[in-house]
């Protein structure tokens, strides 16, 4: 049979954003995928250009709303550290908090999003109703649910009092009751298996060649984390990365379930060592000077930031690099010699953020 050319996206309901992928099949086995990326370019990096660098913090914040914590502090620590800023330690552990809730409630997103692919409505409404829980909490500590803005350059701009941290406390005490009961359905369930068991297979010694980054690489029995480099206030907490070997869907979607229970486990590390008392922000004065990279691990894997200042209040150049960047060469390796059916939940399995890509 005449290969066939099957276009995928750039809208697709397994898709919440636009990636088109141009597929070629024969027989209904996929033999030959390219991808087409820049339906969403919105040119933010360009904004350097224009604003001055505490403005920046909003800006980078805007690159993606479902980590957008992640984004401001990563783009913080690298003007602290140009700046020799010495960040107070009850910032650096407040960072952590607000960071690992926004990693629980991306990676329910995902699940819920699973869900929905393989046809279980049900187990996608618990999923977000989960994460609302989640919402809620950022809303309340922060004042709003997605983009929360508590980054600043030398800090962050709120705190939690005491009554606020046991408020946390006793809402991660029931997600984590109630995300406990989906583990049967997502870990033990025979459809859920069948639909992800060995599909889209990223052997470790690819997944690390291609340069796979977060679940995906994680998912191939790689240990690397980049909150294991210690930086903001993970160098006080004890965790080790969540990895699976079989380098599939499944593994992938183990290695994301587990995490938002690691996650829930950081958050109450982190408030257990809170200090008492003391600042959360210091004053910053003058203006960056010199070259840096910043790195820090997002809910889909490693996120970096390339920052040159020469001394004004405008950055001479800012350029992000973000871990679905990172992940699309290994997606092109998982799809040649899978079914055409598969490509749905192969591609959902990186957790595709094109907002982030294409800025």
């Amino acid at each position: 049979m005449a290969p066939t050319i099957i276009p995928f996206g750039p809208q697709h309901p397994v898709l919440p954003e636009p990636l088109h992928l141009k597929i070629t099949t024969r027989d209904e086995i996929v033999t030959e995928v390219v991808p087409q990326l820049g339906f969403v370019h919105r040119g933010l990096e360009k904004l350097a250009d224009l604003k001055d660098y505490n403005q920046l913090v909003q800006v980078v914040e805007r690159v993606c709303g479902i980590c957008s914590c992640i984004h401001a502090l990563t783009y913080a620590q690298a003007i602290e550290a140009l700046m020799q800023v010495e960040v107070p330690q009850r910032a650096h552990l407040l960072r952590v908090i607000w960071s690992e809730l926004h990693r629980i409630h991306s990676h329910l997103l995902w699940l819920g999003l699973l869900a929905d692919a393989f046809g279980f409505e049900s187990l996608f409404m618990q999923c977000w109703r989960i994460r609302e829980k989640i919402m809620d909490v950022l809303e309340a500590t922060a004042g709003n649910r997605v983009i929360i803005s508590v980054n600043v350059v030398g800090g962050v701009r709120r705190d939690l009092t005491k009554e606020q941290c046991q408020w946390v406390l006793d809402v991660l005490k029931d997600v984590e009751k109630e995300f406990l009961a989906l583990e049967k359905v997502f870990i033990n369930d025979y459809s859920v298996e069948k639909r992800t068991r060995g599909i889209g297979v990223l052997p470790k010694e690819k997944a690390y060649e291609l340069g796979a980054c977060g679940p995906t690489l994680r998912g191939s029995g790689v240990a690397q984390d980049l909150r294991q480099t210690g930086y903001s206030g993970y160098g006080q907490l004890d965790f080790e990365p969540v990895v699976e070997q079989d380098g599939d869907s499944y593994a992938r979607c183990k290695v994301r379930f587990r995490e938002v229970l690691q996650s829930i486990d950081l958050v109450r590390q982190a408030i257990s060592k809170l200090p008492e008392g003391g600042e959360v922000r210091v004053k910053v004065k003058g203006n960056p000077e010199g070259e840096i990279i910043s790195r820090s691990e997002q809910p889909r894997g490693e996120l970096l930031y390339y920052i040159k200042a020469s001394g004004t209040k405008k950055l001479d150049r800012l350029r992000i690099r973000t871990p679905t960047f990172a992940n699309i060469p290994p997606l092109l390796t998982m799809l040649p010699g899978e079914d055409l059916a598969n490509v749905p939940v192969i591609v959902l399995s990186i957790d595709p953020c094109i907002s982030c890509t294409e800025r």
